[in-house]
Order: structure tokens, then sequence, then C-alpha cells
């Protein structure tokens, strides 16, 4: 049996070369989950040696996506991508603002270029941001900074290539383990499926990337983030025809139990039946489709456009494809990809894991500060409300836009009882939304067929999603108008799906993060400006919609003559 012999030796972080440091990503995984494996050597980890049994790829490939994929590199924030990368989306996405300090660009990234608080009195309630995103962005993308966790660029390229390099090794070894075909089904499907989650969420973030089907390989062609994409559904396509061939559910049920933490499989977090992730490939390939697409609406306009994108609009077949896709898709009570915490050895904190776990304090000590603009989404009396509390006072920030009345309630330390927690900092009760989710899935087919003339059976879903959040609000009726519409959904999609890594995709294809100038922007913002709330703001966020290349990755790994541009062209 051949052996894998990894001699790792480390490096200062800025100095690693990302895809070079391949080896270094997959000690982490044994090293994270030392206490569940029985590791011989721990700074020489072989598969003839540790990982030579189903038991032990099992744990090899939970590590690799759990540790590897969700918590390394992220220690300068929090401790994991749910408290990082996603803090980034959510601050971008303004459901979020920046404390105050210098916390990992955490206060600048989501400060907008300008905002007119009342438009009707612009010179005494403008703000302008002097050190606009983009400028930080360029300025601060170099080795140099990302070792004073100053590039925010950084963390979601380490954690998902990662990610990718992890089910590379393990695809690569396990015909070296004797077991079932199906028990092998199971671990290819698995490595597929995060394969096509790390490729989706790198394309749907960065300007450009590298697709790497080997591990411990040197890549220095650059994609279009469009071919990440194409990469991401492949991989999707493999899950999926992979589980399709499966016949002994019970080789596949006991492969499952072993490759999600224990302390997941809670709730909605139950290992999947093969059907159940059937659905949710489709959920995920019907999102790489919504989210990198231009879907303007702007002020109401849903015939608006945007003059300057790095991304073309959702055509009839598009739309189409997404509704095809979430007819097939996650279903009410299916289970998904979830995360939670366990009380040692967890891979994310249950106090600073999380964007939610941070927010769940008063917005005096919290590093992030809860928006204005997330609170807005819920109707008077929707239930979910009660989430929110303005019993801390009022947080002054330093940037304006994170000026906020409000604090996100530690719903199970207070011992309410609501009908969806958002927040808590207890032990295994914040369930994270790893994956697609039924509400999302629903939520897709509803702007989809708003778009496509069905008004009425969009706003059904829109009713029907806030019926299972138990929102409790009155039905809408299926008689709007299109802006009507689509007025409800960017608010539910923004209350519903809030703190899942997306809002910041949504704002995008919206057209809200362009700048006005192109045609995009934000209106009808609640703002505080000089101690008054105002509630018909106008944000200018003008924020860069795909990001560049990190640098750690193009100094130490130069473009090849035949790459795509890895700096985006339109800022």
């Amino acid at each position: 049996m051949r052996k894998l012999n990894l001699n790792i030796k480390t490096r200062s972080r800025n100095h690693r070369p990302l895809i070079y440091s391949a080896a270094l990503l997959f000690l982490l995984s044994f090293g994270a989950c030392k206490k569940q494996l029985d590791v011989q050597n721990p700074n020489s980890p072989t598969f003839g040696g540790n990982v030579n049994s189903v038991a032990g790829l099992a744990k090899y490939a939970k590590g690799g996506i759990y540790w590897n994929g969700f918590n390394y590199g992220d220690g300068w924030l929090g401790d994991s991508y749910f408290s990082l990368p996603w803090g980034y989306h959510e601050l971008m996405g303004d459901m979020v603002g920046g404390g105050q300090g210098s916390n990992n660009q955490t206060t600048t990234m989501g400060v907008p270029d300008k905002f007119i608080a009342d438009p009707t009195d612009p010179s005494n309630t403008t703000f302008v941001n002097t050190t606009p995103q983009v400028s930080i962005i360029r300025s601060f993308n170099t080795a140099a900074a990302t070792a004073s966790a100053n590039n925010a660029l950084y963390y979601q390229w380490t954690n998902m290539y990662a990610m990718i390099n992890a089910c590379n090794i393990a695809l690569e070894n396990m015909g070296n383990i004797s077991m079932t075909a199906d028990q092998a089904s199971t671990f290819s499907a698995w490595c597929y499926w995060w394969k096509g989650f790390a490729y989706a969420e790198l394309g749907t973030l960065y300007y450009a990337g590298l697709i790497v089907d080997q591990s411990n390989t040197i890549v220095n062609k650059y994609v279009s983030k469009e071919e990440l994409i194409v990469e991401s559904n492949r991989n999707l396509d493999l899950a999926a025809s992979t589980l399709s061939g499966i016949g002994n559910q019970g080789d596949y049920a006991g492969v499952m139990a072993q490759l999600i933490p224990q302390q997941c499989q809670a709730g909605l977090g139950m290992p999947m039946s093969t059907t159940e992730w059937l659905h949710s490939i489709n959920t995920m390939k019907a999102r790489n489709i919504l989210m990198n697409h231009l879907a303007p609406f702007v002020n109401g306009n849903p015939a608006a456009s945007i003059s300057k994108s790095s991304i073309s609009p959702m055509s009839a077949s598009d739309w189409s494809a997404v509704i095809d896709l979430c007819n097939n898709g996650v279903k009410e009570g299916e289970n998904v990809f979830t995360g939670r915490t366990s009380g040692s050895n967890s891979f994310f904190n249950p106090t600073w894991g999380s964007v939610a776990s941070m927010l769940s304090e008063s917005n005096q000590t919290t590093t992030y500060k809860l928006s204005e603009r997330w609170v807005q989404q819920y109707h008077e009396g929707d239930k979910r409300l009660a989430n929110f509390t303005t019993a801390n006072g009022t947080f002054y920030g330093d940037a304006n836009t994170n000026t906020t009345r409000y604090s996100l309630v530690d719903a199970v330390t207070e011992g309410l009882s609501l009908p969806q927690i958002l927040g808590t900092r207890e032990v295994g009760q914040l369930e994270i939304y790893i994956g697609p989710s039924y509400e999302e899935n629903q939520l897709m087919l509803a702007e989809a067929k708003i778009r496509s003339n069905d008004i009425a059976g969009g706003v059904a879903l829109i009713n029907a999603v806030r019926h299972f959040q138990g929102a409790n609000v009155a039905d809408l009726s299926g008689s709007l108008t299109l802006s009507q519409a689509m007025t409800e959904l960017t608010m539910e999609r923004l209350a519903a799906l809030a703190m899942r890594g997306l809002s910041f995709y949504d704002l995008r294809r919206w057209g809200w993060t362009y700048a006005i100038s192109s045609g995009g922007g934000r209106y009808g913002c609640t703002i505080l400006y000089g101690g008054k709330v105002y509630t018909n703001g106008t944000i200018d966020y003008n924020f860069m919609d795909y990001w560049d290349v990190p640098a750690d990755e193009t100094d130490k790994n130069p473009p090849s003559e035949d790459s795509a541009p890895v700096r985006n062209a339109n800022y």
C-alpha cells in the first residue's frame, strides 16, 4: 500500500504562498482532530499509517472540511469562517456595522462612499467617506498587510483552498482503504460536494481563481470567476451522479453519521438521506446562477440597469433554470448542512465563532454592530422582531453607518420563547446554515416566479417562508404589482436569510452596492445621523463587486501568460 509522507515545516504567515503550502493544510486537519484520531506521528501523517480504515478516513474527511475549511487561518477576529469571512459579507450587505478600532478592516470594509440621511436637506445630512472601500482593498492587499491582519481578501481564499486540498487528498487516497463500493461512493460524494461548495464561495466573491484538481500541486493559470462557477457545478454534478448510484443505504448512512460532527447532528443538521442531499445540490446550483447575475431592483424600479458591472443580467432562461432547480430543491423539514458548537474541541466558538454569536450582547461592547437596515426589513408586529432590543441604548459609531439603537438578544440566555432564534452564545444552541436551506430555496423560487410574471405564485412562497419562521404577519395579497412584490421579496430575503453569508451578494445583484452614478444605490434607508432617526436615507455604497485575488497568492504564485486577469478591471 502506497503511503503519503508529508514532511511539514512551519513558516510565518506572511511568507507562505497558499497553494505551495498544501502540505501544511493537510497537517491541520490532523492537528485539529487529534483528540479523535490516533495519529502515530502528528508531524508526519500518512494514509498508510494513520488513515487506514473507514473510520480513519471519515475522521480525516471530516477534519478537512470543518477544520481546514471552516476554521483554518481565522484566528484574527473570532475563530472561524462564520465570524470573519462571513463577517465581511454581512458588513458589505449592511446587516452589521463595524465597531471602533481596526479589527481586520471591519471598521472600513462596510462603510459606504456616501450617504444622505435626509435627501430633502442634503446640505446638513450628508456623510462622505474619505477612505472608500476600493482604496482599502487595494492598499491593504499585500502579504505584509495580511501578516498584521489588515488584508480582508486573504481569509475566504485561504479557507476554501484548504478545503479543496483536503478533498483532493481524500479522493486520491481512498483506493488504499478497504471499503464497500457504496461506502466509497459516499466519501466521493462528500468530497465532490464540498469542492463544489468551495468553488462556489470563491467564484461568487473573487474576480479570478485557481482550479486545483490534484493535491500539493502548483497551479499558476488563473481562471475567470465564471470558470470557477462552472467548476463548482461540475463537482456538484459529480456529487449528484455518485449519490444516485448508491444502492446500500445502510453503508451510506453509516459513513454519513461519521462525517458530520456529533454536535451538528441536531435540529435540521441530522445526516441527510441521498434524496435530501440531491435536493441541496439543486438548490446550490440555483444559488450559483442567481448570485452571479444581476437582477437590478433599485429605488423600487424592477427595470433598473447597472452601467458598470462585472456580471451580466439574468436572462429568461436563467430564471427558468432557477425555477426548475428549486422545484427539486430543499423541501420543508428536510435535513441540510448546518453547524453547531460543542463544549470542547469545537470547530467554532459559541461566543465569538460566528457573526450572530458575536452580536448577541450589548451593542456597547460587541465587535460587530447590528445595523438599522437589518431591523427595518421586518414589518411592524413581526414576531421575529423580539430578537432585537433597544434596552442597551444607542451605540454612536465613528463611521456613522454603524450607529445603532439595537442589540441582538441572546434568546437562550434570556429564556425567551421565540419563533426563530437569531443569536445566542449558549453552547450548541445556535444553528448555522452552512449550505442551502428550505427558506433560501423558496425565496429563490419566489423571485424567479415574480420575475417570470407569476407574481401571485411568488408572493405565496414569501408568505410560506414567513409562516415557517413564525413571523405571524398578515399574508400578502397575490395582486401586488411587480414593484410591490419585489419590495417584499427583498425584505424577506434579508430578514429570513440573515447571518448566512448571502446578504452582500443579494445587495450586489439587486444593484444596491453599485455607485449611484452607475445606476445603483440604496434608497428608503433608516439612518441615525446627528442624534436623529431618518427613515428615507440614500446610501451610495460603491463597493467592489468582485474582489481581486489576494496578493499572498499572486506574489508567490505569479499568473501564467494565459491566465485570466486577477484584478477587477471595473475598479
